[in-house]
């Protein structure tokens, strides 16, 4: 263990739905996991005095500030924790690369290849700790997923099928936001990181893309309840063909417009030998499929999360109780600190949030050029 301070201060930059999972997370982390280190939630900026002061009344901040770079400048804040719009990722971390802060990034690191190897040549100049928000890799269950191929239980991997698909931009009605802004805005580059980065978490490096997209809804308000439109030039759904450095061909699915769906992070790979099937919309469930069983009693059978798949028992000692998504991010949050006490590296360094932007940027080009891309390497 590194000498590092006992408590650690905290500034959050944004107080939408992922700032307040962040600050949820930090303020559960000291009540679930055994660590030296305390948690402070220190100062929060937002986009005016008003609701910065508002946001640090809610979510339990000492202090608030308009002024993002105040809060990073502030020599008692030791993380900054970004969950503010993508396009505003890079100027944030590179500011607070440079003070020496520890910085969680949520995802996707940036809006672009450039961006993100700027950010990522910066932190590991300064040897700085950061890490960049996917969740939905800390569930245990994925590491079970991961264990299976790896080991080879599941054979050689022949195919892996992936989907993220939820139904929040559906409503025609919605107004542009950062989420359809040209500059890292679209399904793909949204929630297309998650299940990219999925892929990669499971099978490896993805060397080359063929994709097609479409936009649903050519047009959206400007604001909230204005009559005047503007047209979308971004994404609302993409098919993507993947091709893996280790040979396996997969695929995934991206849509944000998927009607019935609101939170369908799924995958199946299949091997010669068995084959893993998961959801996010059941995420305490996973589902295998094994080579030599009995005629008659084949088929998928379903395993859940329990305290032998650590740390489900820092929540709860029995099985059936179920994790849920604040819970990841609890989890995100503690390998985030245990980096900050070891100085080792974690799976979700800028390094591979800039190895998911190099694949989403493949996809994008892909969907313009109707071509199979290549992905670009370090």
């Amino acid at each position: 263990m590194i000498n590092v301070k006992k408590t650690l201060h905290v500034g959050m930059i944004g107080s939408g739905f992922m700032g307040k999972c962040h600050a949820n997370a930090f303020r559960a982390f000291g009540g679930l996991f055994d660590s030296p280190i305390s948690i402070e939630l220190y100062k929060i900026a937002d986009i005016n005095d008003e609701l910065a002061a508002q946001s640090a009344r809610t979510l339990g901040f000492e202090h608030s500030t308009s002024d993002w770079k105040t809060l990073v400048d502030d020599p008692l804040v030791d993380i900054v924790s970004i969950a503010a719009p993508n396009a505003l990722h890079e100027e944030i971390a590179l500011r607070a690369i440079d003070r020496g802060k520890t910085v969680y990034c949520e995802k996707p690191l940036s809006v672009s290849t450039g961006s993100a190897r700027k950010m990522m040549l910066a932190a590991e100049a300064a040897k700085v700790v950061n890490l960049v928000g996917f969740n939905f890799l800390r569930n245990p269950l994925i590491a079970v997923c991961r264990d299976m191929i790896a080991s080879g239980k599941l054979g050689e991997i022949i195919s892996f099928k992936g989907r993220h698909a939820e139904n929040y931009m559906l409503n025609e009605s919605l107004p542009h936001s950062f989420r359809t802004d040209p500059a890292g805005g679209g399904a793909v580059a949204d929630i297309g990181s998650h299940i990219v980065s999925m892929a990669r978490y499971l099978l490896g490096g993805i060397s080359e893309v063929t994709a097609r997209s479409r936009t649903i809804h050519r047009s959206r308000p400007v604001t909230l309840g204005s009559a005047e439109k503007a047209p979308v030039e971004v994404d609302d759904l993409a098919h993507v063909i993947l091709q893996f450095d280790s040979g396996v061909v997969g695929s995934i699915d991206v849509n944000w417009m998927a009607t019935g769906r609101s939170m369908d992070l799924s995958f199946e790979v299949t091997g010669t030998g068995g084959a893993i099937s998961f959801s996010q919309e059941r995420m305490n469930e996973l589902h295998i499929w094994e080579a030599g069983i009995s005629a008659g009693y084949g088929g998928f059978k379903k395993i859940e999360t329990g305290p032998d798949h650590p740390p489900y028992g820092n929540f709860c000692p029995a099985a059936g109780h179920h994790l849920g998504f604040n819970d990841l991010k609890v989890i995100e949050v503690s390998e985030l600190i245990d980096t900050v006490l070891t100085g080792s590296s974690n799976f979700t360094d800028f390094r591979e949030g800039y190895r998911v932007q190099c694949a989403i940027d493949a996809i994008l080009r892909s969907t313009k050029s109707g071509h199979w891309e290549k992905v670009a390497s370090d």
